[in-house]
């Protein structure tokens, strides 16, 4: 669903990926920048109901590894950096983020347990089964409807409205429980039309 107005923030973002090749930022680095604030943000919703000072930066921490997933990608292309073990080492560490920010919403005891792992699974299934389908051919970028930047963005705004309103990010892990694995579904039934 996002995925168009994701390749317009990346058309703006080529502009600035000299700037932070200058800082020293490979695509690489940036990717581990990604996994190292999404470890940051997981401590922090571990952390949401003892911690209250960090209930804030949890989606803020959440939102600077979004931008580094995007920003890791605009460097690789626009100054010919990229290369293969690049782009399964970024599919990697998204990977390991986005399960430690779920991790720590179930061990802050932000939703139920079992709710939280069925997400995390939808959230992983959604990710394997794009990158097995596009293994035999078959694309899948924008089939679904919750990609990962739609999750970020749902976690984000649940956060912030979590802040007056309890149980947002509990009603929001449930969302992404459904409508992940729903997502599995319509992936799947696409790849099995584009192959039939």
């Amino acid at each position: 669903m996002l995925t168009k107005i994701k390749k317009k923030i990346e058309t703006i973002l080529a502009s600035k990926a000299v700037s932070a090749r200058k800082l020293g930022l490979s695509p690489n680095t940036t990717s581990f920048l990604g996994l190292i604030f999404a470890s940051l943000s997981s401590i922090a919703y571990w952390s949401w109901n003892t911690q209250p000072i960090l209930r804030f930066f949890a989606p803020i921490f959440l939102i600077i590894s979004g931008f580094c997933d995007m920003l890791d990608g605009v460097i690789a292309r626009t100054l010919g950096m990229q290369s293969k073990f690049g782009a399964f080492l970024d599919s990697l560490l998204d990977r390991y983020g986005e399960s430690l920010v779920i991790i720590g919403i179930v061990g802050g005891g932000l939703c139920n347990p079992v709710i939280g792992i069925l997400a995390l699974t939808g959230s992983l299934l959604v990710s394997y089964t794009r990158a097995r389908a596009e293994g035999e051919g078959v694309k899948m970028e924008s089939v679904g409807l919750f990609e990962r930047a739609e999750r970020i963005l749902l976690i984000v705004a649940a956060s912030f409205l979590n802040l007056a309103i309890p149980d947002a990010l509990s009603w929001a892990i449930s969302i992404l429980a459904v409508v992940t694995n729903f997502t599995v579904v319509q992936r799947t039934i696409h790849f099995f039309k584009e192959t039939k």
